[in-house]
Order: structure tokens, then sequence, then C-alpha cells
């Protein structure tokens, strides 16, 4: 049994709705909240900014340990600039999936993360969370969905705020990064041995943000005995 703040881990592909399903489970429950992927999307959006090859790995690891990032009223920002779309536009999210295939990225990534596990508890959505950030989670999630349901929520998002989106390219995106987050050597995504296992295609958000809260409740009173 640890003294350390609980976590509850939701890791999975883009797009699969972890992200809202975990900021959810975090009010219900008074816990903070952790995008981790907002991190390596802040780190390639810093790349491009300063004109650093995404592949160019010493130096946007340089960018990842020192980047002046910081999530406030609602929003994410860059130093003093609110970046919360910026860091949603496709380049950015293709970029944050090749560095976050950068071992020294994701090396300098690391601590930050776990500074974020605090009182009363902490909800952390990524790739990695539940294998690499918090093995010791309390609760861990696998969160997932086909590639064409996940492109077609892309798509929706996009057209939403209105820009163009080709569904048929969302699609082969979703494909390719998939290949790239699964095949990576450090911290592939794959699901946490004791995770649960959640595919959402035709789930909504509230029916998975259920089954998360009564993992959680499973896991807690089982740790408790």
């Amino acid at each position: 049994m640890t003294d350390l703040a609980p976590v509850i881990t939701i890791d999975g592909p883009s797009a699969s709705g972890k992200g809202t399903v975990a900021e959810r489970v975090a009010v219900v429950l008074g816990f903070h909240f952790l995008d981790s992927g907002a991190l390596y999307r802040l780190t390639a959006l810093s790349a491009m900014k300063s004109g650093v090859a995404l592949d160019d790995e010493v130096r946007v690891a340089g960018l990842a340990a020192a980047l002046p990032a910081s999530f406030h009223d609602g929003a994410v920002w860059l130093a003093d600039e609110n970046v919360s779309d910026a860091i949603r536009a496709e380049a950015v999210g293709e970029g944050a999936s090749k560095v976050a295939a950068l071992p020294a990225v994701r090396a300098a990534l690391l601590d930050r993360q776990r500074a974020y596990r605090q009182a009363p508890g902490l909800v952390a959505d990524g790739r990695d969370m539940g294998t690499v950030i918090f093995p010791d989670a309390v609760a861990k999630i696998f969160l997932t969905a086909s590639a064409e349901a996940r492109a077609e929520r892309r798509y929706k998002q996009l057209i939403d705020k209105g820009n163009s989106a080709s569904l048929p390219a969302l699609v082969a995106d979703m494909q390719a990064r998939d290949a790239r987050d699964t095949a990576r050597l450090v911290a592939p995504l794959k699901p946490a041995p004791d995770a649960l296992f959640l595919d959402t295609t035709r789930m909504d958000v509230e029916s998975a943000v259920q089954a998360v809260l009564a993992h959680y409740a499973l896991c807690h009173a089982r740790n408790k005995m």
C-alpha cells in the first residue's frame, strides 16, 4: 500500500476519447488532471516555432526539459501565449507523435509528468501512463476505438471548428500514428497487463466515464483490503 496520492491512468490511441473521459472522471472525483499528450504537443509546437527539426533528438529534448508550459484558466499556455487551439492542429499532433518516439524527449518529460501526482489524487491520460509513468496506479484503463470511428470524431471536431478535412486522409493518419506509437522502441503504446480494456467505438462519453468510475471503485476497495 502506497502513501502517495492515488492515480487513475487512461491510455489509448489518438482520438479514442481518453482526454474527455479522463477530464470528466477527474471532475467527478475532485482529482487533478494530466493531459500528457499536451506536453508532447507543446514540445512539438515549441520545436516548430524555434525552427528545430522534429528528428533532432538532442535539441528537441532540450526544449522539452525547459518547456515553459502551464495549465490554468481552462487553457494550455506556452510561456504567456494561450496555445490551446494551436496544439490541436493536425500538423502539431503529427509532430507530437514523432517527437514522442525520441527516447531523450521521453526522459526529459518523465519527472515533469510524475510531479502532477498530488493529493487528493490524479487522473492521467496518455499512451504510457499505466505502463511507464505510473506503473503503481490504483486503476488502469486502456481506452480505444476503431480507426474509422476515431477518424469520424476528429473529422466532426475539425468541421465544427470551421476547418476543412478529408475523412479518408484522417483514417490513414490514425493508422499511421497507431503504427508509429505501437512500434517505437521506448514506451510503446500497449495496454498494461492489469488494465481494463474499454472499446468506445459504440460507447458514448457518459457510459465510458461510468465504466472508469466503477473500475476505480472496485480497484480502490480491493486496495484497502
